[in-house]
């Protein structure tokens, strides 16, 4: 038998798709006693998180296994197998053993190193072992994972980003203080009653909020949390549903808002985060954009402007080779937004490429031509002239000396966001836009995976990953050492059945032997066939520990002449005897 792992998580998959393929604790249930009974698996967990879904099985068929375990996904997630299949991974034997060893130790998380996902690990073992969907290499298996985990955080540093993503977020919300600081008394909206939208709400109800309004397309969801929240021993805030079209009005009354919808499209737009902004604190929507330089930096380059004679902008046209035909200049290396026609752009060239240069702007194509003649003209015929005059420069020095860049301005800070937004959701819930309204501070996906990168833990990952690989390379040869000893067993009973026979034979041929000397004789007898097979049997065991170590056992069987099924029964009594014992819990 081999482990097998069909399953999606954050990394494969959308969160849309994570929730419409979430299993309730009846369907997870009912997909463990169906996978079981399918043909290929012996053995079943499943561990199904707000960021993963993910289905262990014990199977004799590599290929049936797999298109059995992803159908039962598909069949039971209520996702269509054809649509669930791009979205799902595979990972076999050690690789399986080596991907849950990450997921416990929080690699695999979403934020790495954050711990919860061992408490989810310990309820899917406990799931199967009370289901009896586990046996001996998934209880071993998920053991191990457990062991493993505590021992990343107990040995490396990991915990230092070990949270939860919610309070990650929170505290890049916070902007360095203290996160109850920072929430204390402030009114909260979240949007969305699922598993992470919930964790979000208790985690704000813990950090002292004053109000926590949830919003949810099923009005039953959204009044059970509120309920939960307001009745919880260390929740205890005030809480209300409210229904999904209240959102405008709710935002322009939160303080922070946090969202994590299975919707596959924005829940909030820029508008209405603008909308409600400009509610709180009067300034016009239109005055919100935040300065230049606190814009993302994917934005910076994407409009390039001219300045008119009466000092607005003119949109310029994409800088490319094909729009300027004719230009001799590098226009690649161009830094973009820079008139094309000035000094900028000439700065350092020889005498041969201006006059060349020149030409072209006196004679050739303008960048502002194309419907505005009028303003190209003027701005060629001003650009004419200062090359004329850069050109007595060549004749003196030889080339334009090269213009330095000025000194950055400092941006002015932004002020204190009077709404403080926290997008949870994959695909994004929230507008990107919002990043630049000066008025709202936003947090997403993106900036956090960002945040976890930038974060000085890259000593403690590394480690991490050493403990995984050893424990891997250690679960594998203890596994393969177990698969031979049903093999020397039944090699010892062969051997003592052997003694026992002779023995009965002697006593036959010599019926005036006395107790004691038969005693002795059998002693004896028995000391001579350990000793022979002391060695052997032990190196048997270190040899098939190794990898490809698989064949020893299928070797002892053969030079013994074993019987299959007696070794066969002796891995069934060995079985029994641990699902005797699996239900004492996991560590």
């Amino acid at each position: 038998m081999s482990l097998l792992v069909v399953g999606l998580s954050h990394r494969s998959a959308p969160v849309s798709v994570l929730e419409r393929a979430s299993l309730n604790p009846d369907d997870r249930i009912k997909l463990l006693q169906d996978t079981v009974a399918a043909e290929p698996a012996a053995e079943a967990a499943v561990l199904a998180t707000c960021n993963r879904i993910e289905l262990y099985a014990d199977v004799d068929k590599f290929h049936a296994g797999v298109a059995e375990l992803s159908t039962l996904l598909a069949r039971h997630s209520g996702v269509g197998l054809d649509e669930l299949t791009p979205y799902l991974y595979v990972h076999y034997e050690d690789r399986a053993v080596h991907h849950l060893f990450s997921v416990a130790c929080g690699l695999d998380s979403m934020v790495v190193g954050e711990g919860q996902i061992l408490g989810q690990i310990k309820d899917s073992l406990a799931r199967a072992q009370e289901l009896h969907t586990a046996g001996r290499l998934l209880n071993d298996l998920f053991q191990q994972a457990l062991r493993v985990g505590k021992r990343a955080h107990s040995e490396t540093g990991i915990d230092r980003a070990g949270q939860s993503l919610v309070t990650f977020g929170l505290e890049q919300l916070s902007v360095g203080r203290p996160v109850t600081a920072w929430a204390h008394g402030k009114k909260a909206l979240v949007i969305g009653a699922g598993s992470m939208s919930s964790l979000a709400a208790a985690t704000l109800a813990r950090a002292g909020v004053a109000e926590i309004v949830i919003a949810n397309r099923t009005a039953e969801r959204a009044e059970r949390l509120a309920r939960i929240l307001a009745e919880g021993d260390d929740t205890n805030v005030p809480a209300r549903a409210v229904p999904m079209d209240a959102v405008p009005a709710e935002l322009a009354r939160a303080d922070v808002a946090v969202s994590c919808t299975g919707a596959t499209g924005l829940v909030l737009t820029a508008a209405a985060v603008a909308a409600a902004v400009e509610g709180r604190t009067g300034t016009p929507a239109a005055d919100l954009a935040a300065p230049a330089g606190d814009r993302p930096a994917g934005d910076a380059g994407q409009r390039r402007t001219a300045a008119k004679p009466d000092g607005r902008e003119t949109p310029l046209p994409p800088t490319s080779v094909g729009a300027e035909e004719g230009c001799p200049l590098d226009l690649a290396a161009v830094e973009p937004g820079f008139n094309l026609l000035g000094e900028s752009a000439v700065a350092g060239l020889d005498a041969a490429t201006l006059e060349q240069h020149s030409a072209w702007v006196d004679g050739g194509t303008s960048l502002l031509e194309r419907g505005r003649e009028h303003d190209a003209q003027a701005a060629a015929g001003a650009d004419a002239e200062l090359i004329t005059a850069l050109a007595a420069t060549v004749a003196t020095v030889g080339r334009i000396p090269e213009r330095r860049k000025p000194e950055p301005v400092p941006a002015a800070p932004r002020p204190e966001p009077a709404l403080s937004v926290l997008d949870l959701a994959m695909p994004r819930d929230v507008d990107a836009a919002v990043h630049r309204l000066a008025g709202a501070l936003l947090v997403d996906i993106e900036s956090l995976a960002e945040a976890s990168a930038d974060a000085p833990m890259a000593a403690d990952v590394d480690q991490v990953r050493r403990i995984v690989a050893d424990e891997v390379a250690a679960f594998g040869a203890a596994q393969r050492a177990a698969h031979i000893t049903p093999t020397v067993v039944a090699l010892r009973t062969m051997a003592a059945d052997v003694v026992t026979s002779e023995i009965a034979r002697l006593e036959g041929r010599l019926p005036g032997l006395d107790d004691k000397h038969r005693a002795e004789i059998t002693q004896t007898v028995r000391r001579v066939v350990d000793k022979l097979l002391h060695a052997p049997t032990v190196r048997v065991k270190q040899l098939a520990a190794e990898p490809g170590g698989a064949g020893y056992a299928d070797a002892l069987r053969t030079l013994f002449d074993l019987d299959p099924e007696t070794v066969a029964s002796v891995s069934r009594a060995g079985a029994d005897s641990e699902k005797n014992g699996m239900n004492r819990g996991p560590a």
